[in-house]
């Protein structure tokens, strides 16, 4: 058994996934793709921003044919939030009215590693960009193929991939500071074990840990407090379900 910090922590996500050999491996298994690249982007933005809102990549690397990034989501992020995301690195692509072919073809990595999947079938879903006829479902050939995938890490049920399931059963797996390295065979989520392994954690993650920590307890707090708000209010109407 290995100690190690949990997946839940940005801090740890980021450690566990932020060097190239872990980042290009990850991708390899879950997407099948080649990356070729020498440095993962920590915290991307954008300058100028793309539309109205900022942005901020967790994890983003880029090679001439593709543009990754890896998201780790919290509880309360939404589907929504990386919807728009996923458009903002698929816009800042184009640099010309002149042309509007992507250059790269763009896919987002989200992980929930809190928060249940809403569909029971395999823990990952699926957003994709790829023109299809109406009535067919055939795919039409010569468009980029972006996907934006969400994959709940605690949600692994029989249709889940194998080229998925070891590395979700590792992420939570991890949660409870406990791994068995012999219940895995894949090389790379060893190293992973090892790259956050407790004895590699440095005091300023440990900080960065108990910072994210208290926040996420302030923000419980807060929820707790106006519920009882709420519920102490007489004036306040419920809003019906279909609303």
């Amino acid at each position: 058994m290995k100690q190690v910090a949990p997946l839940r922590y940005d801090v740890i996500f980021k450690k566990a996934f932020g060097q190239p050999e872990m980042f290009t491996a990850l991708v390899s298994d879950l997407l099948d793709i080649q990356l070729e690249i020498d440095e993962v982007k920590n915290d991307k933005v954008f300058i100028p921003s793309v539309g109205k809102v900022a942005t901020r990549f967790d994890l983003f690397a880029e090679d001439k044919k593709n543009r990754v990034i890896v998201q780790h989501a919290h509880y309360s992020d939404t589907f929504e939030r990386f919807v728009y995301y996923q458009c903002s690195a698929m816009v800042e692509t184009i640099a010309s009215s002149n042309n509007y072919s992507f250059p790269v073809t763009v896919i987002t990595l989200v992980f929930f590693t809190g928060k249940k999947t809403p569909s029971p079938d395999s823990g990952i879903l699926l957003h994709d960009f790829e023109p299809r006829d109406f009535v067919t479902g055939k795919l039409i050939d010569g468009v980029r193929k972006h996907r934006l995938i969400f994959i709940f890490t605690n949600s692994i049920k029989k249709n889940t991939p194998e080229n998925y399931l070891e590395w979700m059963r590792a992420i939570n797996d991890s949660l409870d500071e406990e791994v068995n390295e012999e219940d895995y065979t894949n090389p790379h989520i060893l190293s992973l074990f090892e790259r956050i392994e407790k004895d590699q954690i440095s005091p300023e993650e440990y900080a960065r840990m108990k910072d994210e920590y208290n926040r996420d307890e302030s923000k419980s707090e807060s929820k707790i407090y106006l519920g009882r708000a709420l519920i102490q209010d007489k004036s306040w109407t419920p809003i019906p379900s279909n609303h």
